[in-house]
């Protein structure tokens, strides 16, 4: 997997830069506290919520059991409604397949071929657009937030409003300097309303829409007994670049699948009311194949893997395939709000991110095995997730694989002596009472490498005596 920010350090790191920046707190704290508000009056409005979300947790557990079958049939659909399948299973492939795509579906004659993007996950974390730019193509992105991170050379750093780290004065700015070198420069004397730079965009982003021959869009669905793709937004962007182009070609990972229409019904009403706390998308765009004078004359579907399928063999960490990216547990996350989305080293932030992350590109690197312990592990982003997804469980599980491929010398001999002390319960329980009985030499903050852990934590108080003595002599 691609998508590493290059030269990112380890989460604890980063997070401790990203802190002391009281502008970017202040941004992500007005932005995830007025998204998770308005979140729960929209939750609150469902009496049958809770039916909802295990209705989404089964039915993504049950295709992520029959996910072969249910991809087969997802290729046949889209191929008999005249849409091309590839099967990518890296970044690197699905990167070349899509160049590949649009040099032959582009058009020969154009010097610089270019493409214009519908907001896409998928996109970031196999790094597309630097790989079409090493091929001479242009990749340029269409929603508004990620337009802002494009031109001010940044990353996203949240799933759904990969600008939230940016205030309108910020973006003004990004607009006024940076516009003029991607196309059609920003309006004279451009202000910091909201209205002002949606106009800006949609003048600079309007021209891109009509000269373009190729499109490329990820898919928040797709629909096996019948090949249809659904992409959901807000803003429009998304439709002008599904119809207006010749050339359609949608890179979607392998867990998008959903087995049938009926299915569909829920996910539409569990996404928007998670994610912008709508009723439903202004823009929910649905396409099957071709159909001739009506939308793009080709499309291809390029099904992703990409570490997916490694994630999908383990039984606990699976259930991270279930998400359907509406970032409600970004916005509840107190560590999220006070590091920001940058922190983590990947296109996916949060808690989210922090176990997705390290299952798709494994935890060899400081980034990716710093991401599971990312968590305070308070479990506000389980009580949020549409699709019952337990992070917590999940954080704590890669903890163990982390520990497990090595670690500070240190701990490892902390685990093992523990390991040994629990095995033996003559052992554990003469350490009990031996803790009893000396807890007033107890430090507040423990030395040497242990001080770190100490630094922001309080070391739990020991008991005059250990609960089995006390269960001994009351237990009658």
């Amino acid at each position: 997997m691609t998508g590493t920010f290059l030269g990112m350090p380890a989460f604890p790191q980063a997070a401790a830069r990203a802190v002391r920046n009281e502008q970017l707190r202040a941004n992500l704290r007005h932005a995830t506290h007025t998204i998770r508000d308005k979140r729960a009056r929209a939750v609150a409005e469902l009496p049958d919520w809770a039916e909802l979300r295990a209705a989404g947790k089964a039915i993504k557990d049950h295709t992520l059991r029959h996910l072969d079958r249910y991809l087969v049939q997802l290729e046949e659909s889209v191929t008999a409604a005249g849409g091309t399948v590839h099967w990518a299973a890296d970044a690197e492939q699905a990167n070349r397949i899509v160049a590949d795509l649009v040099r032959a579906t582009g058009g020969s004659d154009i010097e610089k071929p270019e493409v214009v993007k519908v907001k896409s996950m998928a996109t970031q974390e196999i790094g597309l657009n630097e790989a079409l730019a090493a091929e001479g193509i242009t990749a340029y992105e269409t929603d508004l937030a990620e337009l802002i991170v494009q031109l001010g050379d940044d990353r996203p750093s949240h799933i759904l409003v990969p600008a939230i780290h940016r205030n309108r004065a910020e973006i003004r700015e990004i607009f006024a300097e940076r516009m003029a070198d991607w196309g059609r420069p920003a309006p004279e004397g451009l202000t910091d309303r909201p209205a002002d730079l949606a106009e800006a965009a949609r003048l600079h982003l309007r021209e891109k829409f009509l000269r373009a021959r190729v499109a490329v869009s990820g898919a928040n669905f797709m629909v096996a007994e019948t090949g249809t793709l659904v992409v959901v937004e807000s803003e429009g962007n998304g439709r002008m670049c599904l119809t207006l182009p010749r050339t359609l070609i949608s890179v979607v990972g392998i867990e998008k699948v959903v087995p049938t229409w009926r299915d569909l019904e829920v996910f539409l009403q569990l996404l928007p009311r998670s994610s912008t706390a709508e009723r439903m998308n202004p823009y929910t765009s649905l396409w099957t194949g071709t159909t001739e004078g009506d939308g793009p004359s080709e499309f291809h579907l390029v099904l992703l893997d990409n570490g997916r399928t490694a994630a999908l063999a383990d039984q606990v960490g699976r259930q991270a395939l279930r998400c359907i990216r509406c970032s409600a547990c970004l916005n509840v996350c107190p560590v999220y709000e006070r590091a920001g989305g940058h922190a983590y080293g990947s296109v996916y932030p949060g808690p989210i991110g922090a176990i997705l992350t390290p299952q798709l590109r494994g935890t060899a690197s400081p980034v990716d095995a710093s991401l599971p312990y990312a968590s305070s592990l308070c479990g506000a982003c389980y009580e949020v997730c549409p699709v019952a997804i337990d992070i917590p469980e999940v954080l704590v599980h890669l903890r163990e694989r982390v520990a497990d491929q090595g670690g500070h010398p240190l701990e490892r001999a902390a685990m093992a002596a523990a390991g040994y002390i629990l095995d033996h319960p003559a052992a554990l329980a003469a350490a009990e009472r031996l803790a009893g009985r000396t807890r007033a030499l107890h430090p507040s903050r423990l030395p040497g490498p242990g001080r770190a852990w100490t630094d922001s934590r309080d070391l739990p108080e020991v008991p005059a005596e250990p609960f089995r003595d006390w269960w001994r002599r009351n237990r009658t």
